[in-house]
């Protein structure tokens, strides 16, 4: 990485701790590693392990490398009820190295109190806006708004215009109405997979390569059928959560965080049998993390975004190794 891009980086970066700064949200500095972890099925960790003095009771202790710092994070928002951010470095194993993946990387995380997921798509844009508008001399040609105004489309829309199908009505039918519409599409699913799975292998190969615009796109309202700690629309087939695209790359997730403690708990306990059926490496889980939520945990709203995507999008640049240093860089 040029010293230009380092100096564009660090520009930006303090942009956005100006931003939430200045809306009153609080910087937060959370541990990089972790006793345990919230369990993802989708991705794998890193394990290392802490060494105690010779003659202590102890000899050494697991910890895990932390892929998103949202564990930690939603401690301090269950005691203090506050907004907060944090820019961190995050891991995640297992993952092709290329363009777009690194297996160390830096994560822009924000959570906003009393606010939903629309909420914090409207903050989101206006991130956006601010970091296209002010400096522009350090972003070249994206500093002119040109990524602005977001793009918006819900996933079953999605669904309909890229895949040619009725997403929530053949999901009804079940995994084998859902399996012919992957044949009809050229796709050539393995037997038995669910029609989660099997909407997973849709979206990723016909939808997804899609969502290739000069400005980001918000797909928006996930299927409910879709594990995860968002919580359920009122509608009952989906949940409140977005991701944003950018010349088809994910840049961030957002949830409206599920506050209900028993569905954090079976979250928990679905995702850890199917961790410890295929992970390559297995964690420890807090199996009492969600008491967190017994409490009055508040309605909040939090965002998790790729910052070197960001940086990506707002500089031009095709590859993540234009925009970041790797291990792999001589």
């Amino acid at each position: 990485m040029n010293l230009e891009m380092l100096q564009r980086r660090a520009a930006i970066i303090k942009q956005i701790r100006s931003f939430f700064e200045q809306k009153g949200y609080l910087e937060l500095d959370t541990p990089l590693l972790s006793p345990d972890l919230i369990p993802e099925s989708c991705l794998e960790v890193f394990q290392t392990e802490r060494l105690f003095p010779k003659g202590s009771k102890k000899e050494k202790q697991s910890l895990w490398l932390i892929p998103s710092p949202e564990i930690w994070m939603k401690k301090i928002i269950a005691k203090h009820s506050v907004n907060v951010f944090q820019i961190c470095k995050c891991f995640r194993n297992g993952e092709s190295e290329g363009r777009f993946h690194n297996s160390e990387f830096t994560m822009l995380e924000y959570y906003t109190m009393d606010a939903d997921y629309m909420d914090s798509l409207v903050l989101t844009e206006e991130l956006f806006r601010n970091l296209t508008t002010k400096n522009t001399e350090l972003h070249g040609e994206r500093g002119k708004s040109s990524l602005l105004p977001f793009e918006r489309i819900t996933v079953a829309q999605a669904f309909k215009k890229y895949a040619g199908f009725d997403l929530f009505e053949t999901a009804a039918k079940g995994a084998d109405a859902m399996c012919l519409q992957a044949v009809k599409l050229g796709l050539d699913p393995m037997p038995g997979l669910t029609v989660a799975q099997l909407y997973d292998l849709i979206f990723i190969h016909s939808v997804e390569p899609h969502l290739k615009s000069d400005k980001p796109v918000a797909l928006i309202d996930y299927p409910a059928f879709v594990p995860c700690l968002a919580k359920k629309a009122a509608n009952g087939h989906t949940v409140e959560r977005w991701e944003l695209y950018y010349n088809g790359l994910e840049l961030s997730n957002c949830f409206s965080e599920e506050t209900n403690a028993q569905k954090v708990k079976e979250f928990f306990i679905n995702e850890q049998e199917e961790k410890k059926q295929n992970a390559i490496v297995q964690h420890k889980v807090n199996n009492n993390y969600y008491k967190l939520f017994e409490k009055q945990f508040p309605r909040c709203s939090g965002v998790a975004m790729g910052l070197d995507r960001l940086i990506m999008a707002l500089t031009g640049k095709s590859s993540i190794d234009s925009v970041m240093m790797s291990f792999d860089e001589n």
